[in-house]
Protein backbone atom coordinates (compact mmCIF):
# COMPACT_ATOMS: atom_id res chain seq x y z
CA UNK A 1 0.00 0.00 0.00
CA UNK A 2 1.24 3.48 -0.92
CA UNK A 3 1.20 6.00 1.96
CA UNK A 4 -0.86 9.18 1.34
CA UNK A 5 2.18 11.46 1.31
CA UNK A 6 3.49 9.66 -1.80
CA UNK A 7 0.54 10.88 -3.83
CA UNK A 8 1.72 14.48 -3.50
CA UNK A 9 4.13 16.21 -5.82
CA UNK A 10 7.67 16.68 -4.56
CA UNK A 11 9.13 20.00 -3.55
CA UNK A 12 12.51 20.84 -5.01
CA UNK A 13 15.51 20.37 -2.76
CA UNK A 14 16.92 23.38 -0.95
CA UNK A 15 19.63 25.38 -2.71
CA UNK A 16 23.21 25.09 -1.52
CA UNK A 17 26.61 26.49 -2.46
CA UNK A 18 26.63 23.91 -5.27
CA UNK A 19 22.94 23.80 -6.18
CA UNK A 20 22.16 27.29 -7.47
CA UNK A 21 19.62 28.49 -10.01
CA UNK A 22 22.31 29.82 -12.43
CA UNK A 23 24.16 26.45 -12.34
CA UNK A 24 20.93 24.52 -12.94
CA UNK A 25 20.00 26.87 -15.79
CA UNK A 26 23.44 26.40 -17.36
CA UNK A 27 23.20 22.60 -17.14
CA UNK A 28 19.65 22.55 -18.47
CA UNK A 29 20.81 24.47 -21.55
CA UNK A 30 23.62 21.94 -22.10
CA UNK A 31 21.25 18.96 -21.80
CA UNK A 32 20.01 17.92 -25.26
CA UNK A 33 17.23 15.53 -24.22
CA UNK A 34 13.81 16.13 -22.66
CA UNK A 35 14.01 17.63 -19.19
CA UNK A 36 10.96 15.53 -18.32
CA UNK A 37 12.53 12.35 -19.73
CA UNK A 38 14.03 9.54 -17.66
CA UNK A 39 17.46 11.21 -17.46
CA UNK A 40 16.39 14.85 -17.22
CA UNK A 41 15.94 17.51 -14.57
CA UNK A 42 13.39 15.55 -12.53
CA UNK A 43 15.86 12.64 -12.26
CA UNK A 44 18.75 14.94 -11.29
CA UNK A 45 16.71 16.36 -8.43
CA UNK A 46 15.67 12.96 -7.08
CA UNK A 47 19.31 11.79 -7.24
CA UNK A 48 20.21 14.94 -5.31
CA UNK A 49 17.63 14.11 -2.63
CA UNK A 50 18.81 10.50 -2.41
CA UNK A 51 22.46 11.54 -2.21
CA UNK A 52 21.83 14.09 0.51
CA UNK A 53 19.86 11.58 2.58
CA UNK A 54 22.60 8.94 2.31
CA UNK A 55 25.42 11.44 2.99
CA UNK A 56 23.63 12.67 6.09
CA UNK A 57 24.09 9.16 7.51
CA UNK A 58 27.52 8.15 6.19
CA UNK A 59 29.30 11.52 6.11
CA UNK A 60 30.27 11.39 2.43
CA UNK A 61 31.51 14.51 0.63
CA UNK A 62 28.28 16.41 -0.04
CA UNK A 63 29.83 18.81 -2.56
CA UNK A 64 30.95 15.91 -4.77
CA UNK A 65 27.56 14.23 -4.39
CA UNK A 66 25.65 17.38 -5.31
CA UNK A 67 27.76 17.98 -8.43
CA UNK A 68 27.34 14.33 -9.39
CA UNK A 69 23.56 14.52 -9.08
CA UNK A 70 23.48 17.49 -11.43
CA UNK A 71 25.95 16.45 -14.13
CA UNK A 72 26.09 12.63 -14.28
CA UNK A 73 23.55 12.41 -17.14
CA UNK A 74 23.90 15.89 -18.69
CA UNK A 75 26.05 14.63 -21.56
CA UNK A 76 23.71 11.82 -22.65
CA UNK A 77 23.04 11.66 -26.37
CA UNK A 78 20.00 9.40 -26.04
CA UNK A 79 17.61 8.00 -23.46
CA UNK A 80 18.41 4.36 -24.20
CA UNK A 81 21.85 2.81 -24.26
CA UNK A 82 24.62 5.42 -24.27
CA UNK A 83 27.72 3.65 -23.00
CA UNK A 84 29.98 6.71 -23.07
CA UNK A 85 27.79 9.30 -21.38
CA UNK A 86 29.53 8.82 -18.02
CA UNK A 87 32.96 9.35 -19.57
CA UNK A 88 31.67 12.46 -21.35
CA UNK A 89 30.25 13.72 -18.03
CA UNK A 90 33.69 13.24 -16.43
CA UNK A 91 35.33 15.28 -19.20
CA UNK A 92 32.60 17.89 -18.84
CA UNK A 93 33.31 18.09 -15.08
CA UNK A 94 36.96 18.85 -15.87
CA UNK A 95 35.86 21.60 -18.27
CA UNK A 96 33.63 23.12 -15.55
CA UNK A 97 36.31 22.94 -12.86
CA UNK A 98 37.23 26.41 -11.66
CA UNK A 99 34.14 27.87 -13.35
CA UNK A 100 31.00 26.18 -12.07
CA UNK A 101 32.73 23.46 -10.09
CA UNK A 102 34.63 24.61 -7.00
CA UNK A 103 36.29 21.42 -5.75
CA UNK A 104 39.81 20.44 -4.78
CA UNK A 105 41.71 18.32 -7.25
CA UNK A 106 41.07 15.23 -5.08
CA UNK A 107 37.33 15.98 -4.98
CA UNK A 108 37.29 16.48 -8.75
CA UNK A 109 38.89 13.06 -9.22
CA UNK A 110 36.14 11.49 -7.07
CA UNK A 111 33.48 13.26 -9.12
CA UNK A 112 35.03 12.14 -12.40
CA UNK A 113 35.29 8.52 -11.21
CA UNK A 114 31.70 8.56 -10.00
CA UNK A 115 30.50 9.94 -13.34
CA UNK A 116 32.59 7.56 -15.48
CA UNK A 117 31.35 4.37 -13.86
CA UNK A 118 27.91 5.26 -12.51
CA UNK A 119 26.00 3.02 -14.91
CA UNK A 120 28.22 -0.07 -14.67
CA UNK A 121 26.58 -1.62 -11.61
CA UNK A 122 29.79 -1.74 -9.61
CA UNK A 123 30.41 -1.46 -5.87
CA UNK A 124 33.36 0.49 -4.43
CA UNK A 125 34.85 1.00 -0.98
CA UNK A 126 34.96 4.75 -1.48
CA UNK A 127 31.85 5.98 0.34
CA UNK A 128 31.54 9.25 -1.60
CA UNK A 129 31.60 7.49 -4.97
CA UNK A 130 29.30 4.74 -3.70
CA UNK A 131 26.87 7.32 -2.35
CA UNK A 132 26.73 8.90 -5.81
CA UNK A 133 26.05 5.54 -7.45
CA UNK A 134 23.45 4.51 -4.86
CA UNK A 135 21.67 7.86 -5.17
CA UNK A 136 21.33 7.26 -8.91
CA UNK A 137 20.35 3.58 -8.61
CA UNK A 138 17.67 4.40 -6.06
CA UNK A 139 15.84 6.37 -8.76
CA UNK A 140 15.34 3.39 -11.09
CA UNK A 141 11.63 3.30 -10.31
CA UNK A 142 11.22 6.08 -12.88
CA UNK A 143 11.80 3.42 -15.55
CA UNK A 144 9.88 0.67 -13.79
CA UNK A 145 12.80 -1.05 -12.05
CA UNK A 146 12.83 -1.64 -8.31
CA UNK A 147 16.37 -1.04 -6.93
CA UNK A 148 18.25 -4.25 -6.13
CA UNK A 149 19.84 -4.08 -2.65
CA UNK A 150 22.71 -6.29 -3.91
CA UNK A 151 23.71 -3.44 -6.25
CA UNK A 152 23.65 -0.83 -3.47
CA UNK A 153 26.88 -0.39 -1.56
CA UNK A 154 25.95 1.84 1.36
CA UNK A 155 24.26 0.32 4.38
CA UNK A 156 21.57 3.00 4.54
CA UNK A 157 20.65 2.58 0.85
CA UNK A 158 20.19 -1.18 1.33
CA UNK A 159 17.59 -0.75 4.07
CA UNK A 160 14.18 -1.92 2.79
CA UNK A 161 12.40 1.19 4.08
CA UNK A 162 14.96 3.47 2.40
CA UNK A 163 14.56 1.58 -0.89
CA UNK A 164 10.76 1.81 -0.60
CA UNK A 165 10.86 5.55 0.07
CA UNK A 166 13.22 6.14 -2.88
CA UNK A 167 11.15 3.88 -5.13
CA UNK A 168 7.95 5.81 -4.46
CA UNK A 169 9.80 9.13 -4.76
CA UNK A 170 11.15 7.99 -8.15
CA UNK A 171 7.62 7.98 -9.52
CA UNK A 172 6.86 11.53 -8.39
CA UNK A 173 7.30 14.88 -10.12
CA UNK A 174 8.26 18.22 -8.67
CA UNK A 175 5.77 21.01 -7.94
CA UNK A 176 7.85 23.67 -9.70
CA UNK A 177 11.33 24.43 -10.95
CA UNK A 178 11.92 27.28 -8.50
CA UNK A 179 14.35 26.51 -5.72
CA UNK A 180 13.81 27.25 -2.05
CA UNK A 181 16.25 29.66 -0.41
CA UNK A 182 18.22 28.48 2.63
Amino acid sequence: MIPDFYNKELELPIKSKVVTQPYIDFLCKKFKLSHNGPHGFQHWMRVLINGRLIARVNGSDIKVIEHFALIHDVMRSGESSDRNHGARAAIFATELWGKWIDLTEAQLELLKEACKKHSLGQITHNMTIQTCWDADRLDLGRIGIRPNPKLLGTSVARKPEFINDAYFRSKQSFVSTNFVEL
